[in-house]
């Protein structure tokens, strides 16, 4: 029987639970032909025989409901596709509730019924395309009497709601008093008790949509890290201006409650000072944020940001207004700058979803149909959540609770408290924060002169969104503690042959005031360079180390970076002057490195594709017949194309971990001729396939798009688009830029914990070279060591488990993709050569 991609490593990697839960049901159902056949998505794509079967079981089928509540916010919609393909994937009927509780209320043709095509081109769209409304009905007990009535008329009992923590609350509560309800509308005959047999309890399921990212226990809400895009994107703005003009701009931000928006603004533009509600400046604010900003104009910046959460108070409680701290700016008797007002309102809410929120809404909507379809009765109401990189249920109540502590805490002003509230996340940024925009402001933080060290800073492979803003964050770090920041120009090919240049040799201290304005710049500043310290000279880059005594390293770049601790580590027993504490931040589009499931400059690369994407799909869909095949970068790793392909909805992407084969070509040939069979010119039907450049030696994008054409015999049209080093992106995205802060610093933690002159101490500890990495719920320094031996696939250039594979069946499942057979795996030394000769068999 042919099968579907192979989810062997599904299980095993942080996003698993988006599958694992079903893994004996997957194996189960599989067993059996006629639901096997169901589980394949587009009724299209069924023989037409299985209709009047399928018609036949759909009595018994469960019916999921999906809702958008509360304000919108970017990801809602790619929430309601994956909710809608998932059910129907697995079995169930999938309905839409228009305009929020309101629609539940009213009935009627709010409450729809989706079909597969239903939800084609979501991904892209801005907003919510079901519609969000306030319902005040719904606060009174007769109108959530109606809402149930209504859900029991359609044979609903199964509810995930996309929305803020009220709409939570409001769902929680409805379930609770979901029983006494429909005894209510029994006994006063609104329904006749074998209606509502079959539904005694109802299943919710929450996702948290908010632009400001203000309920406790997830990391991030789906559509936070677009609102902080838009903010990004106009600080960038602003700053071109406020630079010309050498003027001060006040920015204020949405947050009455939470600063997540503010903070990571700040962080990821790096701002001059920040006002948060969690957070209140000590009572001497005014002279803190006016001798910072007077520090910062005396090294020579020509710009001062300032950004405000709306809902910034003092710590008596009292609110702080744009116009107050513009008119405390402008005081021609203190600073006297020219200082400009502006408030993005809702700006921030508009456009189409960035590249994260769309995996997040994706893969949250994926875990929602499953938690709906495993509650049970005594199933707390859960909630989906995401911590650091893994997919979690949580209980929703307790988050709900915490969050209104926040409020609660800050209001009665314990803002400690309220701090302790919000993730771990939050308090490093913050402090993260206050390091890079206060330099050498904070005596009592500077270390003695004994404890200082000289830390040399390298870029080491292609360039990638965020290395500038690491760099940036790491000399802050330094600074600010009393080491010296050297930067080591043009990776290792610079060290060894440029570091005595004349009149500017490749080693040279940093320049604050240039490096203050690198937060928002791409590429790199200090240049990078893919030759490894063994092709340089091991030797010679041994000696320079001792020369310029260096008391540790700090590298940022992607597998080559990698390669080259590791040709460090290993060549200490010979050159004793590379015992010395040296960290890898991760930063390549490709996401390759060991020892982190994140690299800097991958959210670029996937923001820059997606968009990409969006305006290639718009002209296929626009002739409605046309296929367009993408060539992806990412080396060896099909990262890039799998978590594009999530992103823009691709009917099928190709990567080197799984392979291609003729067999693979002709199955997914076979399927876009029926899809654009079926297709009436009703429907907009322009189709993307994504392919990592390095996913077959026969075949790439031309190729495929060629045989596409060919094969389609004058009924579709395809072409091939090759974005290339666009991926790289220019402006880094604000995700990269606040992890590259965040993380950076930690690094150089690490390194400071070894301290001066602990050669010996180095040569022994195996945590003396490490990489920093995300990996699942944690952030962690992993040793070289270990994954030189245990983790990393040499030839590939990759990690031997990659925890995005399981997304691959994700992107097949959501995409409409028939099962395929996997290719054959390659014969290799003697057994390929007997085999060739006919002395063993191939199977």
């Amino acid at each position: 029987m042919p099968i579907r991609v192979s989810i062997r490593n599904i299980f095993l990697r942080p996003f698993s639970i988006i599958f694992s839960p079903f893994h004996h049901l997957f194996a189960l159902l599989r067993r059996s032909t006629l639901l096997d056949l169901l589980l394949r998505p587009p009724r299209q794509s069924l023989p037409q025989s299985l209709d009047a079967t399928t018609h036949k079981m759909a009595a018994g089928k469960k019916k999921i409901a999906i809702m958008t509540s509360g304000g919108d916010s970017p990801g809602m919609n790619g929430v309601v596709r994956a909710c809608v393909r998932m059910a129907i994937h697995m079995g169930c009927d999938a309905y839409c509730v228009y305009e929020g509780y309101e629609g539940l209320v009213r009935g009627g043709d709010l409450i729809r019924k989706m079909d597969w095509h239903d939800v084609r081109g979501w991904l892209s769209e801005g907003g919510t395309l079901i519609g969000t409304a306030r319902c005040m009905a719904f606060y009174e007990r007769s109108g959530r009497l109606t809402a149930a009535k209504n859900m029991i008329l359609n044979g609903i009992d199964a509810l995930i709601i996309c929305g803020g923590d009220g709409s939570l609350t409001g769902a929680d509560r409805f379930r609770a008093e979901w029983p006494s309800l429909l005894d209510e509308l029994v006994s006063t005959g609104e329904l006749k008790a074998e209606q509502i047999q079959a539904y005694k309890h109802l299943n919710i399921v929450g996702l948290v949509g908010s632009i400001d990212n203000d309920l406790s226990g997830t990391d991030a809400t789906i559509g936070c890290y677009s609102a902080l895009a838009r903010i990004c994107y106009a600080v960038d703005l602003i700053e071109a201006t406020a630079s010309s003009h050498s003027r001060a701009f006040v920015i204020e931000v949405m947050g009455r409650h939470c600063g997540w928006l503010a903070l990571m603004a700040g962080v990821a533009t790096g701002a001059d000072f920040i006002f948060i509600p969690e957070k209140p400046r000590e009572d001497n604010w005014k002279e803190e944020m006016c001798g910072i900003i007077q520090q910062h104009r005396e090294l020579g910046k020509r710009k001062t940001i300032v950004i405000i959460a709306e809902g910034a108070l003092d710590r008596q409680g009292n609110k702080i207004t744009p116009t107050m701290v513009k008119d405390l700016l402008a005081d021609k008797d203190g600073l006297g700058l020219d200082t400009r007002i502006t408030t993005l309102g809702h700006v921030q809410r508009g456009g189409t979803a960035v590249a994260y929120d769309r995996m997040l809404a994706t893969l949250q909507g994926v875990e929602a149909v499953k938690a709906v379809l495993e509650a049970t009765p005594e199933t707390k109401t859960c909630f989906i959540a995401i911590t650091e990189n893994k997919i979690v249920r949580k209980p929703l109540m307790e988050a709900v609770l915490d969050t209104k502590q926040v409020a609660q805490a800050i209001e009665r002003q314990d803002f400690e408290h309220a701090m302790a509230l919000r993730d771990a996340e939050f308090s490093e940024q913050y402090k993260s924060f206050m390091m890079t925009t206060a330099v050498k402001l904070d005596e009592e933080i500077m270390l003695p002169e004994k404890e200082r060290m000289k830390i040399g800073f390298i870029n080491v492979g292609a360039p990638a969104g965020g290395m500038n803003a690491a760099v940036r964050a790491g000399v802050a770090y330094c600074l600010s503690r009393g080491h010296e920041a050297i930067a080591i120009h043009n990776g290792f090919a610079g060290f060894a042959r440029h570091h005595g240049d004349k009149p500017l040799g490749a080693v040279r201290p940093f320049d604050w005031l240039e490096v203050d304005g690198w937060a928002s710049k791409g590429g790199s500043e200090i240049g990078t360079n893919r030759e490894l310290p063994g092709e340089s000279g091991m030797e010679i880059i041994a000696n320079l180390v001792e020369t310029y005594e260096f008391d540790a390293l700090f590298l940022i770049g992607g597998f080559e970076a990698f390669h080259a601790v590791s040709q460090l580590r290993k060549a200490r027993d010979q050159y004793p002057s590379l015992c010395i504490p040296m960290t890898l931040l991760p930063a390549t589009i490709s996401n390759n490195v060991p020892g982190t499931e994140y690299s800097l400059g991958s959210d670029t690369c996937l923001n820059e594709l997606v968009d990409y994407c969006d305006k290639i799909k718009q002209s296929a869909s626009a002739t409605r017949r046309r296929v367009f095949v993408i060539e992806t970068q990412g080396g060896r790793s099909g990262y890039v194309a799998t978590l594009g392909g999530l992103g823009v909805g691709a009917s099928a992407v190709y990567t080197p971990e799984e392979g291609l084969s003729l067999e693979m070509l002709a199955a997914d040939v076979r399927h876009l001729k029926e899809v654009f069979a079926h297709d009436k010119g009703q429907s907009r039907a322009g189709r993307l396939i994504l392919i990592n450049e390095k996913a077959s030696k026969v075949y790439n994008a031309k190729l495929i798009a060629d045989i596409l054409r060919d094969e389609a015999h004058g009924r579709f049209e395809s072409r091939e688009g090759i974005p290339g080093h666009m991926q790289q992106g220019g402006v880094p995205s604000a995700m990269d830029r606040c992890r590259a802060v965040r993380l950076a610093i930690k690094c150089i933690q690490h390194l400071e914990h070894f301290g001066r002159n602990v050669h010996n101490k180095v040569k022994m500890d195996p945590m003396s070279a490490t990489v920093i990495g995300i990996k699942g719920a944690s952030v962690v320094f992993t040793p070289i060591k270990k994954l030189e031996e245990e983790e990393t696939d040499w030839p590939n250039r990759r990690p031997k488990a990659a925890f995005w594979l399981g997304m691959k069946e994700i992107v097949d499942v959501l995409g409409g993709r028939p099962r395929y057979n996997l290719p054959e795996p390659d014969l290799t030394g003697f057994k390929a050569k007997d085999v060739k000769r006919g002395i063993e068999e191939a199977y």
